[in-house]
């Protein structure tokens, strides 16, 4: 039987973050198969930690990695169950998640179309809760399958075992212990679309669409994304970097009053979240470059390396970006992408 994993050691990540920055692994595993973690995390090369990189869309190396690199390429998409109003979804974390979006769109299912052009793969959308105009994975997440290092098995986790949260979850809290291997979503072909956020309809009105179904808004969310955010494929970045602040409705109405033009969103009973994007902009940051490193023209959560930037400078400038606005504003945008660095 062919082994199920290939193992590299002293390998480069240059070519698998898409900020671009240079950094090396101690080894590298490329797994086809789950079956393989529980052999490699019980390895030497595991000794000094591990760490589970999918497209490199979601992490900043600002250091060289000291253990041991897992890249799950295993990506079956299937439908568990279907009773025609609503199917069940399960794909494996090595699936891309802009195809799965086109995979359900092309058989009716509705649930994941505002999530269009999200970069990376399945497996990190429950550890991040990723979420896009109006709408977070977790709201049509019914389990997550994950390897748990603590009880040396696999597990299938129900939605409220996930502990979801604002671009957080129970996997992201605890990542020496869980590796995602699958996620279940339950997609329905009649549920009512989510227009309201972000300027969507305003995008389906520009379209010429008057009557969108779960398609025309994918593509509406793609024009948008398009048009807002730089193409990693152009320059390196890593979409949003800053996590947009959540704070009490009170705090959020104080500043408000002392900062016309604040937007705040409701995030919950007695929060709300505020634009990241607006505090960064009003502090003077979007465009800004130093070498190589900068903030992007287009989006001011977006942290770009304009060619040669390493982790550690781009690091440096999004701590003083962050250190800013605490200071003008009293809340700190924290970094959505996880750091490899010895602090943020």
């Amino acid at each position: 039987m062919a082994e199920a994993f290939t193992l590299l050691e002293d390998a480069p990540l240059a070519a698998l973050n898409t900020l671009r920055v240079p950094a090396r692994a101690r080894w590298l595993a490329e797994l086809s198969s789950a079956a393989a973690l529980p052999r490699l995390l019980d390895s030497p090369a595991a000794r000094d930690g591990f760490m589970v990189l999918g497209e490199g869309s979601n992490v900043l190396f600002a250091a060289d990695f000291p253990g041991l690199v897992l890249r799950p390429r295993f990506a079956a998409v299937g439908i568990v169950s279907d009773d025609g109003d609503a199917a069940t979804v399960r794909a494996e974390a090595g699936a891309g998640w802009d195809a799965l979006v086109d995979w359900t769109l092309a058989r009716g299912l509705a649930g994941l179309e505002n999530l269009a052009l999200i970069p990376g793969l399945v497996g990190a959308a429950p550890i991040q809760n990723i979420g896009a105009y109006g709408v977070e994975a977790g709201e049509t997440i019914v389990a997550v399958e994950a390897w748990d290092r603590l009880d040396g098995r696999e597990r299938r986790l129900g939605r409220e075992d996930c502990a979801f949260g604002y671009r957080d979850s129970l996997f992201k809290r605890a990542p020496e212990r869980w590796i995602v291997t699958a996620v279940e979503f339950r997609l329905s072909r009649s549920a009512p679309l989510r227009l309201d956020y972000a300027g969507v309809r305003e995008e389906l009105e520009a379209m010429g669409v008057a009557a969108p179904g779960p398609r025309e808004v994918a593509g509406a969310v793609r024009r948008v994304r398009r048009r807002k955010l730089p193409d990693p494929a152009t320059i390196g970045n890593a979409g949003s970097f800053f996590k947009n602040p959540v704070v009490t409705q009170q705090r959020a109405a104080q500043l408000q009053a002392a900062s016309e033009g604040l937007p705040a969103y409701p995030a919950g009973p007695g929060l709300a979240k505020l634009s990241a994007a607006w505090l960064i902009e009003r502090c003077g940051w979007k465009g800004h470059r130093e070498g190589d490193a900068g903030i992007a023209a287009q989006h001011a959560l977006v942290l770009v390396n304009h060619g040669r930037a390493s982790g550690a400078e781009l690091l440096a400038l999004a701590r003083r970006v962050a250190a800013s606005v605490e200071e003008r504003f009293g809340v700190r945008p924290e970094p959505e992408p996880r750091i490899v660095a010895a602090w943020w």
